[in-house]
């Protein structure tokens, strides 16, 4: 009795000690805390944690879009967000990533639109593009995707680095640098409303610079990820009137390798728990299987076709590989 006793505690503690190496941690990419991407990853593994059963998650800052891509790739982290340009150049190898193809990310979704925002302080004297030049301006953090998109739309309309001082700066370093006067004006790609720019708005009497319509055909042009958008009156406090601008989608990717079972499961997670994101932040009322079927560059993980299919909603050729 009593070695059947032992045999049972010692069977016990194997099984405690065994249990949690057996449970799975993820590591989700986003980007800087002053932007979309850190809170809504972070919802995203509160999500994986809470409803995928041996599984638990957390939310990395990361330099973004750039970055992300390579930590995926490389397998340094399970899931990431990014740019849909950003994303679509690396899969391909073109652009900032010429001659390094990263052809073996796959996306689960696209999960919500980053609006181009350009802000300055009220009183610069700042009403266009064409006014950045001579200026100091924060193009984004090194390797981020606000940074990709700042310099294709410059570029687009006739303005290079060398029109401008640019500074490299990730949001809240650009919302503190336009506060203290250290910068002109400054770019942010992300899903507004935004942290950092709300807080700016509190405290300092902001413009959000609108693109005219010629300006947003060349960025059309230049980039085909590209998409109009429109900022919505009230987005900011002192914004009175919509603000015609940019966007690109952002894209929910992981590593080909990711298990088929564990890509549906996050897949089927993200949008049947969505209402739990969006309390988390309003951009992810625009999570949608819509968006995401619409709005992807680059081809699906397996796992996350298998939820699509289950929708019922048509699955366009180039998501399939």
């Amino acid at each position: 009795m009593k070695l059947r006793t032992l045999l049972t505690a010692a069977a016990a503690a194997m099984m405690l000690t065994v249990a949690p190496a057996s449970a799975q941690q993820l590591s989700i990419a986003t980007g800087g805390t002053g932007g979309t991407y850190y809170p809504y990853g972070g919802g995203l593994a509160e999500l994986i944690t809470k409803y995928i059963d041996g599984t638990s998650a957390v939310a990395e800052v990361t330099g973004a879009s750039v970055e992300n891509m390579g930590l995926i790739a490389r397998g340094d982290s399970d899931i990431a967000i990014g740019l849909a340009d950003t994303v679509y150049a690396g899969y391909t190898g073109t652009g900032k990533f010429e001659g390094r193809t990263l052809d073996n990310v796959r996306a689960l979704a696209s999960i919500y639109p980053n609006a181009v925002q350009l802000v300055t302080m009220a009183d610069s004297g700042i009403n266009g593009l064409a006014d950045l030049k001579g200026k100091r301006v924060s193009v984004g953090a090194p390797g981020s995707g606000t940074e990709v998109s700042a310099q294709t739309l410059l570029a687009a309309n006739g303005i290079t680095y060398d029109d401008i001082e640019e500074q490299r700066l990730n949001f809240n370093e650009t919302a503190d640098a336009l506060r203290d006067g250290d910068i002109d004006a400054g770019f942010w790609s992300v899903g507004p409303p935004t942290s950092s720019i709300l807080n700016l708005a509190t405290t300092r009497e902001i413009k959000l610079i609108a693109l005219t319509d010629d300006e947003i055909l060349a960025a059309l042009d230049a980039e085909p990820t590209f998409a109009p958008y429109a900022l919505r009156k009230g987005v900011y406090e002192g914004v009175t009137a919509p603000v015609n601008t940019i966007s690109t989608p952002n894209v929910l990717f992981v590593n080909e390798e990711m298990d088929e079972e564990l890509a549906y499961q996050i897949t089927k997670t993200l949008f049947e728990k969505v209402d739990e994101l969006i309390a988390i932040h309003p951009a992810a009322n625009d999570t949608t299987v819509d968006f995401a079927l619409n709005s992807t560059p680059i081809p699906m993980h397996p796992g996350a076709l298998r939820y699509y299919e289950e929708t019922g909603m048509p699955i366009p050729p180039k998501l399939i590989k």
